[in-house]
C-alpha cells in the first residue's frame, strides 16, 4: 500500500475574489470549479507538490456556509490523497475512527474523497481524496 501524501489544505473564504494574498505572495490560481454536491466553489492554487484550495460557499446554508458562520474564514481541513479509498475507510472504521463518510462522495477535480470526523484528528477535519483513474 502506498503512503498517502499531502494534497492540500482546505481554507474557507467568503469570496474567492477577496482572497487576494495568494496572488500578492505571487501564486495563481490553476482551477476553478463549483461542486454542487458540497456546495462550495474551489479555486486550488499549486505550492510546490501540495495545494491551497480555497472554498467559497455556494450558499449560507452549505457546509461552508455553516463553517464560516460559526467559525469565521480560515483553515477548514487537511487533505491526504490515497489510493484504494474504500480500503483506508474500512480500515479506520474497523480501528475506530469517527468517520463523516462511509463510503467516498464526489469531489473536486473528478477525484472521490470522504471526511474523517474532526475527533479522529486530533480537532482538525481530515479529507482524504482518491483520483479517479
Amino acid at each position: 500500500m502506498i503512503k498517502p501524501v499531502l494534497d492540500h489544505i482546505g481554507i474557507a473564504v467568503r469570496s474567492l475574489e477577496t482572497a487576494r494574498i495568494y496572488s500578492a505572495l505571487g501564486l495563481s490560481i490553476d482551477h476553478v470549479e463549483t461542486v454542487e454536491s458540497q456546495g462550495v466553489k474551489t479555486a486550488f492554487i499549486r505550492v510546490g507538490d501540495a495545494n491551497v484550495e480555497l472554498l467559497e460557499p455556494v450558499s449560507d446554508d452549505s457546509p461552508i456556509g455553516r463553517f464560516i458562520e460559526k467559525r469565521g474564514e480560515g483553515i477548514h481541513h487537511i487533505c491526504f490523497r490515497v489510493t484504494n479509498l474504500e480500503w483506508h475507510l474500512e480500515k479506520l472504521k474497523s480501528e475506530g475512527y469517527r468517520l463523516i463518510h462511509d463510503a467516498p462522495v464526489p469531489g473536486a477535480q473528478g477525484c472521490r474523497v470522504a471526511f474523517l470526523h474532526p475527533s479522529a484528528g486530533n480537532g482538525v477535519l481530515i479529507e482524504l481524496s482518491e483520483t479517479v483513474q
